[in-house]
């Protein structure tokens, strides 16, 4: 935008009304600065520079070259799905920033309706009119055991042979458990845990140190053959939880957090 000479000097007029003080000093033949303009001009410079560098920011996060995306997620996800989508976003966007909240599937769904996060990544439950819930995908419950347990080399198990062994498995205050213990009591199914433990990763572990099997959805297996654990599907019943995305109503997000939204749901859609 070009002002003309006259423009400018209502403006410069108008400030030092303002002000209460004059900036320049004007004669027939030339205008220069006062005392107090040579002081002052050196903040306005340094204005001018705090106003171009903002709005150069403010830029590059209209256009997802820097900005915040603050995602509260289940483990589960946050452990086998979110680095990869994470990292794809990071290599074309390099000063994006991350913050997550990983966490239980109630403490999630809280996070979103407090507006602490951009959205939330959980398991699908009650109905919460505070928040929306897009389901992104359905995954079976499968059992872990190490090779070496004599139900390693089966192509399925049944739940009731789960619940004639040794089982580690979360508390009930978890969704999964909770999904579990549902869908099995239909089946007239009790599971008789020898070990409860908070997080599914923990029962991983205890699995492939020898201490018994665990139910777990197939997105928290590992990726990849495990040289100690197998992934046998369980049936009769077949269990299965929807995981997806949790946002409050209408809410708009950055556009850093839009992208990393966008890139979340051609990715998971796309392994369904």
């Amino acid at each position: 935008m070009t002002l003309s000479q006259p423009a400018l000097t209502r403006r410069i007029q108008k400030l030092e009304a303002v002000l209460g003080v004059l900036l320049f000093e004007r004669t027939t033949r030339r205008v220069f600065l006062t005392a107090v303009g040579r002081d002052f001009l050196p903040c306005a410079k340094r204005l001018l520079d705090d106003l171009e560098t903002s709005l150069l920011s403010v830029r590059e996060i209209a256009e997802r070259r820097s900005g915040l995306v603050s995602i509260a997620c289940i483990p589960t996800a946050a452990n086998y799905f979110l680095p990869d989508v994470m990292g794809q976003l990071a290599a074309e966007y390099t000063a994006i920033r991350f913050r997550i909240l990983d966490a239980g599937a109630n403490r999630v769904l809280q996070s979103v309706i407090s507006c602490e996060v951009d959205f939330g990544i959980t398991l699908l439950g009650e109905n919460e009119p505070e928040a929306t819930f897009e389901p992104l995908i359905k995954e079976p419950f499968y059992l872990a055991c190490r090779r070496d347990h004599a139900l390693a080399e089966t192509d399925q198990v049944s739940w009731a042979e789960v619940a004639q062994n040794r089982l580690i498995t979360v508390g009930r205050s978890s969704g999964n458990r909770l999904i579990m213990d549902l869908a099995l009591a239909v089946a007239e199914i009790r599971l008789r845990p020898c070990y409860e433990v908070q997080h599914l990763s923990t029962s991983l572990g205890m699995v492939e140190a020898g201490l018994g099997i665990a139910a777990l959805p197939r997105i928290s297996l590992p990726a990849d053959p495990h040289p100690f654990i197998a992934a046998i599907p369980l049936v009769q019943p077949t269990v299965s939880r929807t995981a997806g995305i949790v946002r409050v109503p209408k809410s708009t997000l950055s556009p850093a957090a839009e992208q990393f939204h966008t890139m979340l749901l051609s990715r998971w859609r796309s392994d369904r």
